[in-house]
Order: structure tokens, then C-alpha cells, then sequence
């Protein structure tokens, strides 16, 4: 396994290394905690050389986590696939009356729930399409039907997206003006933090043109800002691999930047890859194995106040998620229990893997596996010295 890069040789041989692909000066940057500027982040995405930006990412990444990797247990449920915001990108969404069109009540998503309860599974992830017709009291109703099936478990659930349409309904139907006054009540009925789906990229033009009637990059930070106000923790995405520039990119990643500079309620940054069938952008070949390697190590440097980078091996073939490992991920995502968002899209991973198979893959990546709750407090640690049971998921600092 690999040493703490804390060594001022280890860090005058990582400037040395970069230096034939012209990125010694942004090393040193990164040797000394410096914050990249956006035009640095430009050139990270124009270099030609992926193994030197991925000993930048690396060497960040094992900065704070030296060789843990986290994971944990969970399992998704997407509630519904009606959604009216009609992504280009999207192959999930669905009209009522569709084939395949779905709305899980109540009772079906305590089902899924419960047909996991042999399990020991930590979290739910629920999120599903928008639909204006979903009335107010349903989204308090299955977040109260997963607390009474497995009262123990997170529920992260409702991307910013689904949040905004909420409130909607919420001021309509329950007179609750304010998104505070709506998370709270959220809150009451067992929503315990949020997952970072829904940003895409804050550009206005890709907006314009790929996914109109959805909520903008602005107003995307601004229930972010509300949620972690509200005291919950949330993720953050961005989808690449479409039509987006480089500087399009550095704008989303510096725009998240400044967010958690203000609230530090980001807990990970989740690049998410496009995937292309089934979509009205089939015609795009989506992002290569190194664009997503490239992505994962463009994150970690540019997203220095953002604990954790997560390399999704839903997205991805399994091996890249094992490489980008060392490309500045320190987390694989979890067990996954019936993904359909993506595997709509294209995705060919398996629908769920076993606990065992991702201990698996985090050894066979030479790094320490180390299971976690949502809030990365430590379940489970192959070194329980470098990363004890009970305590939050710790950080290497200097």
C-alpha cells in the first residue's frame, strides 16, 4: 500500500514528475495547499499527460485519506419515473399512462424496505422524476413508511429538483411558505440528508438548449444553501461528458467551491458520467475511461473544501472505478439495491453487489476498505488503527 505523501522529498519528486507536462507550477500549488484558480483547472482538463494530473490527485487524496476507501450498505428506490422536465439526457422519465410509467405507494416502497431487512443496510437513496400532480402529503408519507419498516436507516432522499417541486405543493396544499419551513417538516417525517443529483452543469447555454424546464444552476445552490442551513449534510454532481466545454466544467466546480466555502455542508463531490442510450442525445458516444479519470482527478483538486471524491461504480466499469482510486476517489458509493436511473441510460454494472464484493475490489486496488454510515461515521474498517469503529471517518491534514 502506498505511503502518506507528507515527505519534502516525496514532495519536491511529485513537482519533478510533472514538470515535462508543464504543470510544475500547479503542483507546487497543490504541494503547498494552495487553492487552483480556475484557469489552472483549464489546463488540467488540456493536458495531454493523464498520469501526471492523476499524481496531483492522487497525492491530494492521500493527503486527507491516505489509503482508506470508503463505501457502505445501502439501497435505492426510485419512486417514481413521471417526470415533466423532459432532459435531453434523461432515458428514466416517463408520462402516466406510459409503458414502463410507475408511482410506488406508500406500502410498495416500504416493501422495498423491508425485503432488505436481512440486510444491514445503513441508507436508502430516494429520488425519483417530478411530477406536479404528486400531492404534498405523499413525500411525508413514504419518507414515515420507511421509518416505521426499518427505523434505524438514513433516508437521503429528494435531489434539489424534487425539493423545489415539493415546496411548490407544499406552499399550495399546506401553507408552508418557506423552504425551511419545509424541510423541518421534511425533517419531522424522517428525511435525514440529501443527495447532490439534479445540478447537471450550471451553464446557461447547455441549460438553454438540454434541459429547459428544469430548475437552474442558481436556484440549484440556493435550496443547497437551504438544506445545509436547515443542519442537513448534502452531496454534490456534475454531469459530464455531453456537450459541455472545459471552462463550462471549471464554472459548476468553482461555483460548488464557493458554496461550501459559505455553508461546509457538501459532503461529496459525485461526477456522473452521461450515458447515451435510450435518450434523445443517442446520438453523443458519452465519456471514455479517461475522461472519467480525468474527471475524478479535475474534482479532487479543484474541490479543495469538499472532503470526499466518489468514483461510482454504478457509471462505471468496475476497473475504472478501481484506477480512479488512485486518480483522487476515496469512495466507491455502496451495495446499491435497484438502480434504475442510469441502468436505463445504458449502464451495464450489475443492479446491486454484495458487501464482500466491494471489500473485494477496494484490496484488489491496494487501498484499505473502511464501511461507513452516510455521515461517514466508521461501521466496519479493515484497519481499525488507521480508521477506528464508531469515530467520523478521519482526515490526514499537512
Amino acid at each position: 500500500m502506498s505511503a502518506r505523501p507528507d515527505s519534502a522529498s516525496t514532495e519536491r519528486s511529485l513537482v519533478e514528475s510533472v514538470r515535462p507536462a508543464g504543470l510544475a507550477d500547479i503542483a507546487e500549488k497543490v504541494v503547498a495547499g494552495t487553492r487552483l484558480a480556475p484557469e489552472d483547472g483549464v489546463r488540467l482538463y488540456a493536458n495531454r499527460d493523464l498520469h501526471a494530473v492523476g499524481r496531483l490527485a492522487n497525492f491530494a487524496r492521500e493527503r486527507l485519506h491516505g489509503d482508506r476507501t470508503y463505501f457502505n450498505v445501502n439501497q435505492h428506490i426510485n419512486y417514481t419515473n413521471y417526470c415533466n422536465k423532459f432532459c435531453k439526457f434523461c432515458s428514466f422519465d416517463r408520462l402516466p399512462g406510459q409503458e414502463g410509467a410507475y408511482l410506488l405507494t406508500p406500502e410498495q416502497v416500504a416493501g422495498k424496505i423491508e425485503a432488505q431487512l436481512h440486510t444491514p443496510v445503513t441508507e436508502v437513496h430516494m429520488v425519483a422524476g417530478v411530477w406536479p400532480k404528486i400531492p404534498y402529503q405523499y413525500y411525508l408519507d413514504i419518507l414515515r413508511a420507511v421509518k416505521r419498516t426499518r427505523p434505524a436507516i438514513h433516508i437521503k432522499g429528494f435531489t434539489m429538483v424534487e425539493l423545489d417541486q415539493i415546496w411548490k405543493k407544499a406552499r399550495e396544499q399546506a401553507g408552508l411558505e418557506t423552504m425551511a419551513e419545509v424541510l423541518a417538516d421534511l425533517r419531522s417525517a424522517g428525511l435525514d440528508s440529501c443527495p447532490g443529483g439534479g445540478a447537471e452543469v450550471f451553464s446557461e447555454r447547455i441549460q438553454a438548449q438540454s434541459y429547459s424546464n428544469k430548475i437552474s444552476g442558481e436556484r440549484w445552490l440556493e435550496i443547497a444553501r437551504e438544506v445545509h442551513r436547515a443542519g442537513m449534510r448534502s452531496n454534490c454532481t456534475m454531469l459530464h461528458g455531453h456537450v459541455e466545454t472545459p471552462e463550462e466544467r471549471i464554472d459548476h466546480l468553482v461555483r460548488l467551491r464557493e458554496l461550501q466555502d459559505e455553508t461546509g455542508g457538501f459532503q461529496t463531490y459525485v461526477p456522473l458520467s452521461f450515458h447515451p442510450l435510450n435518450n434523445e442525445w443517442s446520438h453523443l458516444n458519452g465519456p471514455t475511461a479517461v475522461d472519467e479519470l480525468r474527471e475524478i482527478a479535475v474534482g479532487r483538486l479543484m474541490l479543495d473544501n469538499i472532503p470526499h471524491i466518489k468514483a461510482y461504480w454504478v457509471l462505471m466499469d468496475v476497473p475504472v472505478a478501481q484506477v480512479a482510486l488512485s486518480f483522487g476517489a476515496d469512495d466507491v458509493d455502496g451495495t446499491v439495491v435497484e438502480e434504475h436511473i442510469y441502468h436505463d441510460a445504458g449502464a451495464t454494472t450489475p443492479q446491486e453487489v454484495a458487501r464482500a464484493e466491494l471489500v473485494d475490489w477496494i484490496l484488489d486496488s491496494g487501498r484499505i476498505p473502511v464501511e461507513r454510515d452516510t455521515l461517514y461515521n466508521v461501521v466496519w474498517s479493515a484497519d481499525p488503527v488507521a480508521a477506528p469503529v464508531g469515530a467520523p471517518a478521519p482526515l490526514v491534514t499537512g
